[in-house]
């Protein structure tokens, strides 16, 4: 499955995870091939214990693959290939809001004032910077999770990888949160990859959307995004086109889930 416009920044191709315990054995991913676009904001949307974050915990070197390859293009030798924003417990608790955003700065060793301008821009950009002083004892779930956000645009990746990070927040934080990333998104257009379970988010931050199968992940299909940036939630709850599209992929996942059980 291939983005032909432009040159993909990722490109995983016949990617296969199995998992071994004892004498079982059991297939994560089967098969993935799939290009992302340099800059292109895709969403992976499938069924619980289908792949979904293994797929991103390999992409991290986190896990390695059974079979299979995948690359990412570098566009400069000293940006690190990918940074990483869990759902929880991503960022560091002995460490300020301040500390916490500059702490992948201060492992590349860059000089103090170039970590001191990248940390101060972002925590403006997300709303923290008077809380910079703060630990996250002191933080809500919303603010811990703009901290997060907040380091990884702030060390330049690559690559995003995001793996339903808004997914234990209230609605109306979580559609904040949406908001401000797009905003960061569409200032830096960082190639990021996000998995989610919310029909509703995904079609409001990606550019594509690719569905997965039920245990073992496969890529089954994929949804280009015919709405341009920048969107607001009533664009995607008043649009005929969202809705076909939401209850496309609504059937799906229903289909998938049913296909689990048997």
């Amino acid at each position: 499955m291939t983005n032909l416009e432009r040159t993909p920044k990722i490109r995983i191709q016949d990617l296969t995870k199995v998992f071994y315990k004892k004498q079982d054995s059991m297939t994560a991913l089967d098969n993935i091939s799939i290009d992302i676009a340099d800059g292109e904001f895709v969403c992976i949307v499938g069924p619980s214990g289908c792949g979904k974050t293994t797929l991103l915990r390999i992409l991290a070197g986190l896990e390695n693959q059974s079979a299979g390859t995948f690359s990412i293009a570098k566009s400069s030798e000293e940006r690190p290939l990918q940074s990483m924003v869990f759902q929880e417990r991503g960022i560091l608790p002995w460490l300020t809001v301040e500390e916490n955003v500059a702490f992948g700065l201060n492992m590349r060793h860059l000089p103090a004032s170039i970590v001191k301008e990248r940390t101060h821009y972002f925590l403006n950009k997300v709303g923290l910077s008077k809380f910079a002083r703060m630990y996250p004892k002191e933080l809500s779930g919303g603010m811990k999770q703009r901290v997060s956000i907040a380091r990884a645009f702030a060390n330049d990746p690559e690559i995003l990888l995001m793996d339903e990070p808004f997914g234990a927040l209230d609605e109306q934080n979580k559609y904040i949160l949406q908001e401000e990333l797009l905003s960061i998104w569409s200032e830096t257009k960082k190639t990021v990859l996000f998995i989610t379970h919310s029909i509703d988010e995904a079609l409001f931050l990606s550019d594509r959307i690719l569905l997965m199968s039920s245990q073992p992940g496969k890529i089954l299909k994929e949804i280009k995004m015919d709405l341009p940036h920048p969107r607001k939630v009533i664009d995607i709850r008043s649009n005929p086109s969202m809705a076909e599209k939401f209850l496309d992929i609504w059937s799906h996942l229903q289909e998938e889930v049913q296909e689990s059980r048997k």
